[in-house]
């Protein structure tokens, strides 16, 4: 069974996250500490990244957590045998144009790809959610919300991420994106909302704030878009 946990995460609030992180792991279906590995690329392995990840689960004996970075090289010896050893993968957030050149250089997807295929869960927010579709409206090129299309592809569809934010127009720009055909049709979250994808199909909503929604997006072939309102399980 191959797993992806697409997610908005909450923005400023990690307590909040937190549960989102929790159910990766449960997803994983351990009887043991879950081996979970925290890839910050997208945020340029930014320390402060690191030390969210590592804050977010202190003493959880739940959890044996690792990092990889791969800023200025890898942290660990052999990537695919470090990643090959996790139960869940959790990307960060960030740049997801900046991080998929930089999995490209190192071979991270042809690795991230046979993890996924030997069960490990690929999880992820934000740049970490938009990284499994194929692509996203992204303000990585610039101040504007452009459509990124180079991302990974296993699901066959584009992804919305922070949907409800409203400093950026990134609800707007991602119905607009579709309904013109930039992106092909695809899942919206709000922030707090996940995506649970099994063997490609999706499965089910979750949230850990009430009232939030995710949206089924898809062109209405006229240059508009028609949406259908997911409602999640509150976790």
């Amino acid at each position: 069974m191959s797993q992806i946990f697409a997610v908005s995460g909450v923005l400023g609030d990690g307590a909040k996250t937190r549960g989102l992180l929790s159910y990766a792991v449960a997803l994983a279906g351990v009887d043991r500490p879950a081996r979970f590995c925290f890839i910050p690329t997208a945020q340029g392995d930014h320390p402060g990244a690191v030390q969210w990840f590592k804050a977010a689960f202190g003493n959880d004996p739940a959890v044996e957590p690792s990092v990889l970075t791969l800023f200025t090289e890898p942290n660990v010896p052999d990537v695919r045998k470090h990643l090959l050893t996790q139960d869940v993968l959790w990307v960060g957030g960030g740049s997801v144009v900046n991080m998929m050149a930089v999995w490209r250089a190192h071979g991270l997807p042809e690795i991230l790809h046979e993890c996924w295929q030997n069960g490990v869960v690929m999880a992820g927010e934000s740049a970490g959610s938009l990284c499994w579709h194929i692509g996203g409206p992204t303000d990585s090129f610039s101040s504007s919300l452009d459509a990124f299309s180079n991302g990974l592809g296993w699901l066959a569809w584009s992804n919305g991420v922070h949907d409800d934010l409203g400093d950026q127009p990134r609800r707007t720009a991602y119905r607009a994106l579709v309904g013109s055909g930039a992106l092909p049709g695809g899942y919206a979250t709000e922030d707090g909302v996940g995506l649970h994808y099994v063997d490609g199909e999706l499965k089910e909503a979750v949230a850990v704030l009430p009232g939030k929604r995710a949206w089924k997006v898809d062109a209405d072939g006229n240059g508009g878009h028609r949406e259908t309102e997911i409602v999640p399980k509150l976790i």
